[in-house]
């Protein structure tokens, strides 16, 4: 036998030992992803939404920019954000699968109320049930995927569930760039059930409610026990072997914050890294299809089409070939690969999402969106696997929501303000949005990769010592 036969040999035996160690086959560790990307498309798409049905929304409710910037700041990412602590000590001790269940439930019945809201009390308050809903799918899924794929597959894994928060988000954007062809138009509609509403606000009853469906889906997961094969087998080490039984107690607050302090350098250059990368997405995500009407005269159906193509299409390669470098680069005996990827995703922003807005071509800039798109979302499975594969497995809940917690906190709070703010306070000429993207990605991408590179080595460290 030659020793690519004996190499493969050996992978398939560690993988039907994983399965043995966990519970579960191969078959349902990926049909545990399935259902969880499927969550994480309605979720995104619950959550994006709104972004492309401002006009009508400021028209008919009655609301000001201010009201709209807190319904897709405050209304959702703080209780999104800070919600996620207790939810991941939830996850950390409960029923994974009931935990996705129940939060897809919760944030499909809060879309679907957001379709009847009449006031901006009643918008923002389905704004947060919906934040709530879907701050448990974040540590669940870290946690289940964690534990159901061994090291050499968790990038792949991962980013196939990252997946859905790309084509979710281009689903979303095309979908708004549709109803507001379609659907902007005055007026009040009668719909079976619901009663009298505005045209637009159908859309969010066609979003919504499918998530009951996936609600239901998610309670066929299998659970696999608590613990992934790489970790050690010492229950007193750090990265400790724990079963279903002994997760049922939560980790000492004291345990988590120690092991957080222990490994501080790592644990602080994964999460602010991966967060300065998102929040460059973010203002990207949010001022892209306002940047080609401004600037190149486009419509905001044009821009919204071609941002939601481009998102679900291209974002959804970049993200599956971003698991697929970490895997590769990881059986390669790179055991930072996840950071690898992050910074290499950084560089490819920093040239080409730097550029884009600078250039004098519609057609030249629409098209360099494709290689943005890709690097964008290149790191988001890899960062995922890089917080499954430091935190112990009996804190991956709680680990994940605290990584979350500071990418959402800072993400949502200099992403899209820093671009408005550039313009408004600097420029002061709302034609020089193109100014301001671009200078927020270089500086915003320059900060993530100094804080990817200066954690590389506090990485290696933390996995070596899980190793040993």
């Amino acid at each position: 036998m030659n020793s690519s036969t004996d190499l493969s040999s050996r992978l398939d035996l560690s993988d039907a030992a994983h399965a043995r160690r966990v519970g579960m086959t191969s078959a349902q560790a990926w049909y545990t992803v399935f259902v969880l990307t499927l969550a994480n498309v309605s979720g995104f798409v619950d959550r994006q939404i709104l972004t492309l049905l401002v006009v009508p929304i400021k028209r008919d409710l009655g609301v000001s920019d201010t009201q709209v910037s807190l319904l897709m700041g405050l209304g959702f990412v703080i209780f999104y954000s800070l919600l996620g602590l207790p939810i991941g000590r939830w996850v950390d001790r409960g029923r994974r699968s009931l935990i996705v269940a129940l939060g897809a439930a919760a944030w499909s019945v809060m879309t679907t109320a957001t379709g009847l809201a009449q006031s901006f009390t009643q918008l923002f308050v389905a704004r947060v049930g919906v934040g709530v809903g879907e701050a448990t799918l974040g540590p669940a899924a870290v946690s289940l995927i964690g534990d159901a794929f061994p090291r050499r597959r968790l990038g792949t894994a991962m980013s196939v569930y990252m997946l859905g928060t790309f084509f979710g988000s281009g689903v979303a954007y095309a979908l708004g760039a549709w109803v507001v062809g379609a659907l902007d138009v005055p007026g009040m509609i009668s719909v079976p059930l619901f009663g009298d509403v505005h045209p637009w606000q159908r859309v969010f009853f066609i979003v919504g409610l499918p998530g009951l469906l996936i609600a239901a889906l998610a309670l066929t997961i299998r659970e696999p026990l608590r613990g992934n094969a790489s970790a050690s087998a010492s229950t007193s080490a750090p990265f400790a072997t724990t079963t279903t039984a002994s997760a049922s107690a939560a980790v000492p607050m004291r345990e988590l914050f120690g092991y957080l302090r222990a490994h501080g350098r790592t644990v602080t250059s994964l999460s602010l890294g991966f967060a300065f990368s998102a929040a460059v997405n973010y203002g990207i995500g949010a001022w892209l299809a306002t940047f080609f009407v401004r600037t190149h005269g486009w419509t905001i159906q044009q821009a919204g089409t071609l941002q939601g193509v481009m998102t679900m299409t291209f974002g959804v390669a970049g993200t599956l070939l971003g698991g697929w470098l970490t895997d590769r680069w990881a059986r390669g005996g790179r055991v930072d690969a996840p950071i690898l990827v992050g910074m290499l995703g950084a560089a490819g922003m920093l040239v080409c999402a730097g550029l884009y807005p600078l250039l004098p071509s519609a057609m030249v800039a629409a098209a360099l969106i494709v290689p943005v798109n890709i690097f964008a979302a290149l790191p988001w499975g890899a960062a995922n696997a890089a917080v499954a594969e430091v935190m112990p497995p009996r804190m991956r809940g709680q680990g994940s929501a605290l990584y979350q917690l500071v990418v959402n906190l800072v993400a949502g709070a200099l992403g899209p303000t820093a671009v408005a703010l550039l313009t408004d306070g600097v420029f002061k000429d709302e034609a020089a949005l193109r100014y301001s993207l671009s200078v927020c990605t270089v500086v915003g991408m320059t900060i993530a990769l100094a804080l990817m590179a200066w954690g590389r080595p506090a990485f290696r460290r933390t996995i070596a010592l899980r190793d040993e």
